[in-house]
């Protein structure tokens, strides 16, 4: 099969053009993997593998096809006068560090304070799942989430918070499998209030004796 030529957008931030290699070169790819570990890839348990790993990469990296703003594209203006905090809490996560292409799972905590809309609730998780399904470092999934949200819907402020652990540091290199990483990104009245920020911390712990 011919080398795809496919239009991606990359980061939130822009188009690119990208030649993407054939299933066939991509499984061919795994194979070498498997030899250069110390392996046979013919032997009987391996010699499906390359198509399972390359099936696999399909799902763990289908956010590159998906646009996140146009998840958000439909918005709701019949709320009734609701002016206050939309948050999800706890959307389980998981991501592949662009570093060593390993496992980051965690959790993450998105609110925004609509003006004059808002969204369905599974398009922001939608939202993360696409940051998420691309190979990332933390730090930019959070900025790309919050972005995204607070350019599609233009709310007084959004607000998120990802807490994860990085196969990259629990299972190799330092070995440290108890350590989290936590990164947040605020806009708006998030930002610029304290107490909106101090809110948003209380809901993420459970805690509503604001």
């Amino acid at each position: 099969m011919d080398a795809m030529v496919k239009k991606i957008e990359v980061a939130g931030l822009r188009d690119v053009i990208e030649k993407r290699p054939s299933r066939a070169e991509a499984e061919a790819a795994v194979r070498t993997l498997i030899s250069w570990a110390g392996d046979n890839p013919d032997r009987e348990g391996l010699v499906d593998t390359p198509a399972r790993v390359v099936r696999a990469y399909e799902e763990f990296f289908e956010g590159y096809d998906e646009d996140p703003a146009e998840v958000l594209g439909r918005t709701f203006e019949e709320v009734e006068g609701y002016n206050d905090i939309v948050m999800l809490r706890d959307i389980s996560l998981e991501s592949h560090c662009e570093h060593h292409m390993v496992p980051i799972l965690g959790k993450a905590h998105i609110a925004y304070m609509p003006i004059n809309a808002v969204v369905g609730i599974s398009k922001l998780a939608r939202v993360i799942e696409i940051y998420a399904k691309r190979l990332q470092t933390q730090e930019t999934m959070t900025a790309q989430i919050a972005e995204t949200i607070a350019s599609a819907l233009k709310p007084a402020g959004v607000a998120v918070m990802i807490e994860a652990k990085h196969q990259c540091m629990t299972t190799r290199g330092i070995k440290k499998p108890d350590v989290a990483t936590i990164t947040t990104q605020f806009t708006g009245v998030f930002k610029d209030d304290p107490r909106m920020e101090e809110r948003f911390f209380r809901l993420v712990r459970g805690d509503r004796s604001y």
